[in-house]
């Protein structure tokens, strides 16, 4: 490979690195056509190397890029989202924070399947960058995708603050109905954490949003943590495989339709007579009390 254009001489006394980057992108390009893409690879990095020393950081960020493109092509997944990672920070200190979001959004999708927690931190990078934009559609789709994937790997505490990050976002572009949307999300992460009393402030919280009060996904989630709390796994799974949850990201679905009452699931319909009653009740009536017993010791 000809590299003269990093030669000196007694009238030259500084290096042509925009003809040398020149050079390397062509035989990156040639290498890539041939399908030899550890050479193209090392063409690109050099490529790179001469572009930062002229001081043009969007294109040595977009060779940076394609080098990881390079090492994609090779199945070296990990090494490939270093170097798109190290591309999106010269993006941003460019000034060009759009490509910034592209190059990290790029790299997630990429280590999605071998790296899901590599790929929640880069999608969670991807929306801070276009929040600082006040691009707020586009970063709370990111936000959505790192939920999704905390929820996949059941990582419901990180998952429960995420999906409230979304709720605040949708909240402050009035988006309302997708917010009904993520508190049904909230609640059944909540109640996957055992932690009732969050998913029940998660509603008690959402009145105040318009339209929440009165809304089929409030009414939902109501006989939900009704019938969680009273350990009626029955009414839990009519909820949960009502139309309103089944279509659902199918993650949420998911974790709606796996959901099991404190207790262990047993339905307790026929056993919470003996519990609930006597305590709630001061004298029942004679006939009263012969059901009850009826019920109870089945």
């Amino acid at each position: 490979m000809r590299t003269s254009g990093l030669k000196t001489g007694f009238l030259k006394w500084k290096p042509d690195y925009d003809s040398a980057a020149s050079e390397y992108g062509k035989a990156a390009v040639a290498f890539k056509n041939a399908k030899q893409f550890e050479q193209a690879k090392d063409a690109c990095l050099k490529e790179a190397v001469a572009h930062e020393n002229n001081r043009a950081l969007f294109h040595a960020a977009k060779a940076y890029e394609q080098a990881g493109m390079m090492l994609k092509e090779m199945q070296k997944l990990p090494e490939a989202v270093h170097l798109i990672e190290k591309a999106s920070m010269m993006y941003l200190e460019n000034g060009t924070p759009d490509t910034a979001a592209m190059a990290l959004e790029r790299a997630g999708k990429l280590i999605e399947n071998v790296d899901p927690e590599k790929a929640v931190q880069l999608y969670q990078q991807t929306a801070n960058v276009f929040e600082n934009e006040e691009r707020l559609r586009q970063a709370v789709e990111l936000l959505g995708k790192a939920s999704r994937l905390l929820v996949r790997g059941r990582r419901f505490d990180e998952a429960a603050l995420s999906i409230q990050k979304e709720k605040n976002i949708y909240k402050e572009i009035e988006n309302y109905p997708t917010c009904y949307k993520k508190t049904i999300a909230q609640v059944l992460v909540h109640l996957h954490r055992n932690d009732y009393v969050a998913a029940e402030r998660c509603v008690r919280e959402s009145y105040s949003i318009p339209g929440f009060n009165g809304s089929e996904d409030c009414a939902a989630l109501e006989q939900l943590l009704e019938g969680y709390d009273q350990q009626d796994q029955d009414q839990v799974a009519e909820v949960c495989n009502s139309p309103l949850f089944k279509y659902m990201d199918n993650d949420y679905a998911k974790l709606g339709l796996s959901l099991v009452v404190p207790g262990g699931g047993v339905k307790k319909k026929a056993a919470a007579p003996p519990q609930a009653k006597p305590e709630g009740t001061a004298a029942p009536a004679a006939e009263d009390e012969e059901d009850e017993y009826a019920g109870g010791l089945c």
